[in-house]
């Protein structure tokens, strides 16, 4: 029972652990009101806090709208990234876009989010 204890004990340690190496100042940004057709972005920062290099395998957006950017070079130990994520405000109206973010050796995906209105032209 103990051996039992201690394995589920270890390997809880090691999924903690691989949850931390990355570690984002924010995960969400409101653009609040921009105007139409002219495209906003926001550079989400993370340190790498692991004790390896941090590999962004890739970065995707929900729809053609949103367009991230990310580096792929590993990131070294206590050093800092960025995520660029480019709203291009076509449609006029509320938004709410996610990236989803993955990293090499980490499980779960990161989320991040960019919200905001889009403001019709005045004439």
């Amino acid at each position: 029972m103990k051996k039992i204890f201690l394995l589920l004990f270890l390997f809880a340690s090691v999924a903690t652990f691989a949850q931390d190496a990355v570690k984002f100042n924010s995960k969400k940004h409101n653009f609040g009101k921009i105007k139409k057709g002219t495209p906003v972005s926001y550079s989400f920062s993370f340190v790498n806090s692991g004790s390896k290099p941090l590999v962004v395998e890739i970065a995707t957006a929900e729809c053609g709208c949103t367009t991230p950017e990310y580096p792929k070079q590993p990131i070294a130990k206590g050093k800092e990234g960025k995520i660029k994520v480019t709203y291009n405000a076509a449609l006029s109206g509320v938004f709410k876009k996610n990236v989803t973010v993955k990293f090499a050796n980490i499980d779960e995906p990161e989320i991040l989010s960019i919200e905001g209105e889009v403001l019709l032209p005045k004439n």
